[in-house]
């Protein structure tokens, strides 16, 4: 199960790159892996790594100086489009990745990530080209996201407001999954059913 989802403070990975689908995020030869332990080499691997393994040149934006430790995948529109692939997620949030901001993405990706300690973060056309310029003008400039506020915090006070799923933002923020809520609530479950008989009659005849 993921951590608990607490407020951050990142630099910002920016991925122009439009319709990059869940082949291109975790190849399908990986998807035969069951620990998500090392899935982050595995993310855009083909982009990354030349076939003699060696990484690529002129070298893919996570293999730059600086990258390493950011937090703030800045992506294209239609972010993880294509097959379902829980992989696509797994090695995101394996290789450091917490949140990724876009214009859109699949409705698969997008539930996938909810459920694996992702928060994707939708903005319109016109914020996200001036997030790509701001990344562009100051490199290092750093985003905060806060999934209780449901704000990303810029630089200059201004906050961006962003939409989330109630009961996905309450799963996040406990670091949770339906079954774990679920078993939060058995007590509760077990009372309700005492005092509920059972609509159908059980009894051997």
């Amino acid at each position: 199960m993921p951590e608990p989802f607490e407020s951050f403070t990142s630099r910002v990975i920016p991925l122009p790159a439009e319709n990059v689908d869940t082949d291109q995020i975790v190849p399908a030869r990986y998807l035969k892996a069951t620990d998500k332990v090392g899935l982050g080499e595995a993310l855009f691997h083909d982009w990354r790594f030349a076939e003699n393994g060696g990484l690529r040149e002129p070298r893919f934006v996570l293999d730059r100086p600086g990258m390493a430790g950011r937090q703030v995948l800045l992506a294209g529109d239609n972010f993880g489009c294509g097959s379902s692939r829980e992989h696509a997620p797994w090695a995101l949030v394996a290789w450091g990745i917490r949140s990724v901001i876009t214009t859109s993405c699949a409705d698969i990706f997008r539930n996938n990530a909810l459920k694996n300690g992702l928060l994707p973060i939708i903005v319109d056309p016109e914020r996200h080209a001036q997030l790509f310029e701001l990344v562009a003008a100051y490199p290092d400039v750093e985003l905060s996201i806060d999934l209780e506020s449901q704000l990303v915090h810029l630089p200059g006070d201004e906050d961006l407001e962003f939409d989330v799923d109630p009961f996905s933002k309450l799963m996040l923020l406990r670091g949770t999954d339906e079954l774990g809520y679920l078993l939060d609530h058995t007590a509760a479950i077990e009372s309700w059913e005492n005092a509920n008989p059972a609509r159908v009659d059980t009894r051997p005849h």
